[in-house]
């Protein structure tokens, strides 16, 4: 077959970009609704590497395999040393941007396979000549070549993006949706960045592995763009069953009939006994280690060099457990609304983000005012009962959203439908007794040591099995911004009101927890945008973004012009340091936009003593709160994401917290990444993680990949093992329970397959098994005795 290349520069065919005619073998054939051909831009037939493709931390050579339909084939082998770095992987980089602008309706395809003992995610990141960057990624299993595709125009990318940073879905609502079309091949999921690219000009494709725990290897074939087939216009119409799951696929463990789940709930419910792990003492810690002080709450030590928390009762304790053991991500969007005034508003002075509130139900007077808010949302749902169902009681509200198409709306839950299928009903709400009574066995015989974050209160008295507590300072106080507020606006930490939105946040914690000595410790906020490490000016947006704003009205700003003030003394001092022309410390207190200055090694500094006193001050109001009003339970700071914690903001956190907490969605702990808590000598906890697979009828996995449920399993270990292994952290959580609904959670549309139970409430026996493997050597992993 020939390609037609008419639309691509001379320039890209006489430079070292290698573009193949190919032929049938090489290259599937696709529908052309372009009226241009499929093009080839490696085949990889020559025995030299091409020039323009570039590689990190790896290394490349022309290797021949087993192709896709069983003939010998030349391919790219890529070698990457993952397990010392923690970016491998290859760029290619044209010459000149490549224009694709004709493909209207097209897709990215690559042939690859993992070969040796592990599969591989690979993050896809396609950069155009404006700087714009799409992410996409997907897992490669060990074993067959297959063929892999992201799209690049057309389809469901039609939606324009609206520009706005927490623009997350596309109109569906899911974080990644269905194929839209019936294919073998598979389709690169959707993680971040911008849908639609300027394909005029195509400047950088890049495939990576990051923070893996062993080095990965694959053989890469056949990039070439190809025409998209006719869309599916039913491709998000009767995704979901009666039970909430896939209804267009079947796989290992799905439930067909009310039997099929009554016989999964009597065959797990004979096995579990309810009791913890052998040598465990009454809070979980270990018997058979050292016997430390006994203080009747948990507190830190460090032993044999290895931070540790210790148990009330004096013994050594490691936390493992799963978040989000509660009903309120459960729901998922239906697609109808309420008229507003029969709904109840939230009030000013609550203290939970609508994403963490239960289940609200609906009431008669708002059912009578239903209507269609998005075709396309209820056109997913083969099965959502009448108002006079049994079940209708699972219909709940989100009065808001962070992201998708619905701003607000009902939401049904599956998870807790199917609660009420499973458990049946004795008396009002028995089902959620026994709900919480199986889940609590489940942890002591799956061998964790503590519910994790976002923990129902409901589960505080159970006096089984040690909790965590969280709350959020939210409020009517003052923000500022970091100019990436992925969340939310950041709180003005120098406003007073700030302070009294933290202490009434802790006082009403302390009133959930009740000074139990269950209680492990406190959590409050997570994931704050305090700044990015993508550049000097995405770190240090805070200083940047309020140095922008006049000083009157906003406590923060005055609070950096007092402290510049203090180090410059005269305006003549601060211009010369920065490059600025202004007349008075008047004119600087107006404010000053900086964003465009180069962010020299003064400026930096200065950038950073400001985010420095931002941070300081922020976790100070904090922890004074948790002191005044929970005195015998641990602070466990804010839980930076990995995609945010300048070392600034670390420093101030390990100065008042007793704990400093990050939520870090890799493979692992690289050792690499986290030499600095050598410096801190702080001891640390893992407030999230999680791996997901897509072979039990997930759209997506999640951020982590696996090829299957086996592999996560595997992967779990790994991640856990790397957290044993390293003497600052003193436990981990996993993110999540139970799966997110199929067609994604209310409040952002997250589709992902992280759960240890699925959606009718059974458990991945491979999950479970690795936890097993996993919790009951903790203590002899960390502190000898192996």
């Amino acid at each position: 077959m020939k390609i037609n290349i008419s639309f691509i520069p001379l320039f890209v065919i006489s430079a070292s970009i290698f573009i193949s005619a190919c032929n049938s073998s090489k290259l599937d054939s696709g529908v052309d609704s372009n009226n241009i051909s499929p093009v080839m831009l490696f085949d990889f037939e020559s025995d030299q590497v091409p020039s323009n493709i570039h590689f990190l931390n790896a290394r490349a050579s022309i290797e021949t395999y087993t192709g896709i339909n069983g003939e010998p084939s030349k391919g790219l082998k890529l070698a990457m040393q993952s397990k010392q770095h923690s970016y491998t992987g290859l760029a290619i980089v044209p010459e000149q941007p490549w224009d694709w602008s004709e493909f209207t309706s097209a897709s990215l395809y690559f042939d690859i396979v993992s070969v040796g003992d592990h599969s591989t995610q690979f993050y896809l990141d396609v950069t155009d000549q404006n700087g714009a960057v799409f992410t996409r990624s997907i897992d490669i299993p060990v074993g067959k070549m297959q063929s892999y595709y992201a799209k690049l125009s057309g389809h469901d990318l039609e939606v324009p993006d609206s520009g706005d940073v927490n623009d997350l879905n596309l109109a569906s609502g899911l974080r990644s949706n269905p194929p839209t079309w019936t294919s073998d091949d598979r389709q690169f999921v959707w993680m971040w960045g911008v849908k639609n690219l300027d394909l005029s000009g195509i400047a950088k494709i890049s495939l990576s592995v990051q923070s893996a725990m062993h080095d990965k290897t694959v053989i890469i074939d056949n990039i070439r763009i190809q025409p998209n087939p006719p869309q599916d216009e039913n491709f998000l119409v009767g995704l979901v069953d009666e039970f909430g799951q896939n209804a267009k696929v079947d796989y290992k463990g799905k439930i067909h009939s009310l039997e099929e789940l009554h016989a999964a709930r009597d065959a797990e419910l004979a096995e579990l006994d309810g009791k913890p792990m052998p040598s465990r003492s009454k809070f979980g810690g270990w018997l058979a280690g050292p016997k430390l002080k006994a203080t009747g709450y948990f507190r830190t030590e460090k032993i044999n060099g290895k931070w540790m928390l210790v148990d009330p009762e004096g013994y050594p304790y490691f936390a493992t457990g799963l978040d989000i053991i509660r009903l309120s991500n459960s729901s998922t969007m239906t697609g109808y609304d309420y008229d507003q005034a029969t709904v109840v508003q939230r009030s000013a002075d609550d203290v939970t983000p609508e994403d963490s509130k239960g289940l609200m139900a609906v009431s008669e007077k708002s059912f009578a005012t239903r209507h269609l808010a998005s075709p396309t949302r209820a056109a997913m749902f083969n099965w959502l009962p009448d108002y006079d169902h049994p079940l209708a009681n699972h219909y709940n509200y989100r009065r808001s959203a962070h992201s998708g198409p619905l701003k607000r709306g009902e939401a049904y839950s599956f998870y807790s439908a199917n609660l009420e299928r499973k458990y049946g009903e004795t008396y009002p709400g028995s089902y959620l007794d026994k709900w919480r009574e199986v889940t609590v066995d489940r942890m002591l015989n799956w061998g964790f040591t503590s519910l994790g974050n976002w923990t129902d209160p409901a589960y505080y008295d159970n006096n089984r099995i040690p909790f965590f507590a969280n709350g959020w300072v939210i409020g009517d106080f003052k923000t500022v911004s970091s100019g990436a507020d992925f969340w939310g606006a950041m709180p003005d930490v120098f406003d007073p009101e700030f302070k009294v939105r933290a202490m009434e946040t802790a006082r009403v914690v302390s009133e959930e927890i009740k000074d139990s000595p269950w209680c492990v410790g406190v959590f409050i906020d997570n994931e704050k945008s305090f700044g990015r490490p993508d550049s000097d000016k995405a770190q240090y947006g805070i200083p940047i973004h309020t140095l922008g704003r006049p000083s009157e009205g906003v406590p923060t700003r005055q609070a950096f012009s007092k402290l510049l003030k203090a180090k410059y003394k005269t305006i003549a001092a601060l211009n010369n340091a920065w490059g600025l022309k202004l007349s008075s410390w008047a004119e600087f207190d107006l404010g000053v936009d900086v964003k465009a200055l180069p962010v020299t090694d003064t400026l930096r500094a200065d950038y950073s003593m400001l985010l420095s006193a931002y941070a300081d001050q922020y976790f100070k109001v904090v922890h004074g709160a948790v002191e005044h009003y929970m005195p015998n339970h641990l602070y466990l700071g804010a839980r930076f994401p990995d995609w945010g914690m300048p070392m600034e903001v670390v420093k101030a956190a390990a100065k008042y917290a007793d704990v400093v907490s990050y939520n870090s969605y890799k493979e692992g702990l690289p050792k690499q990444k986290w030499a600095f808590l050598a410096e801190l000598d702080k001891p640390s906890i893992i407030g999230e993680f999680h791996i997901g697979a897509m072979d039990h009828g997930s759209y997506h996995p999640g951020l982590i990949h696996a090829a299957s449920q086996a592999d996560r399993g595997e992967m779990y270990k790994d991640y856990m093992q790397s957290v044993i292994d390293n003497p600052y952290f003193v436990g981990a959580h996993w993110f999540q329970y139970m799966d997110s609904p199929l067609t994604g959670r209310a409040y952002d549309g997250e589709n992902y397959n992280v759960g240890f139970v699925d959606v009718t409430d059974t458990p991945y026996q491979e999950m479970v098994d690795a936890a097993k493997e996993v919790n009951a050597k903790i203590y002899t992993e960390r502190l000898g005795n192996k």
